[in-house]
């Protein structure tokens, strides 16, 4: 199918869950990106903040720009202008530089807290009890230019669907638990960031509010030599 049939086909299924698509166009050309758009994509997940800033430029307004992967801290200037939302923020250091760029640009910059889920030391996240500690004492509600969307996590890469059921399980635990007892000005628990290509099916039945799928919509990967 082309990318328009696969775009349209993963928005009719997300609907029906109350879903948001996040269309992943790292390493895929401007061009494919700009179909998707036409088909009626709006939301495209880039792991590089060089990557993103190349693709920009060439492409539509409307595009609603997510930062997906591992973002170090003097990178967060160059996206702070325009990014829709941070998905991978895993520590309060890089959360201190993302609220430092928002007053900088006037603006309230729409975050995730990243959490280690996987049984896997190769993924990046805070732990669970950390950010229970974080919310806790209190620690994020000085940022006021950040706002604190929800949580995202990345399931072990595994073909045992019970494991990747039960670590999403334990993250919807903490959103709800989350939601539950903290508020603040600087949150907004309306997102739970959690399942890819290969396990949003799962993802989707365990409450997830965005899914970031990749290869299922573009194809393979095209890395650049």
């Amino acid at each position: 199918m082309s990318i328009a049939q696969n775009i349209s086909q993963f928005l009719d299924e997300v609907k029906t869950y109350g879903s948001t698509l996040i269309a992943v166009s790292k390493t895929h050309p401007a061009l494919a990106v700009r179909e998707a758009y036409e088909a009626g994509q709006l939301d495209f997940g880039e792991n590089k903040v060089q990557e993103m800033q190349d693709k920009k430029p060439e492409l539509p307004n409307g595009i609603h720009w997510h930062l997906i992967g591992h973002l170090q801290s003097n990178k967060v200037k160059y996206i702070a202008p325009y990014v829709h939302l941070i998905h991978s923020v895993d520590s309060i250091r890089l959360l201190e530089e993302i609220n430092k760029e928002g007053k900088k640009n006037n603006r309230i910059i729409p975050c995730l807290l990243q959490v280690h889920i996987a049984q896997e030391e190769t993924k990046f996240g805070a732990d669970a009890n950390d950010i229970r500690n974080w919310l806790g004492n209190r620690s994020l509600e000085s940022f006021d230019h950040v706002k604190i969307k929800g949580f995202m996590g990345m399931a072990s890469f595994t073909t045992d669907q019970q494991k990747i059921r039960h670590e999403f399980k334990e993250l919807k635990q903490l959103f709800d638990e989350s939601s539950k007892h903290y508020q603040s000005p600087n949150t907004e628990w309306a997102t739970l960031c959690m399942g890819m290509s290969a396990d949003y099916k799962i993802a989707l039945e365990e409450g997830s509010t965005m899914i970031r799928v990749g290869s299922a919509i573009f194809g393979n990967r095209t890395y650049q030599t």
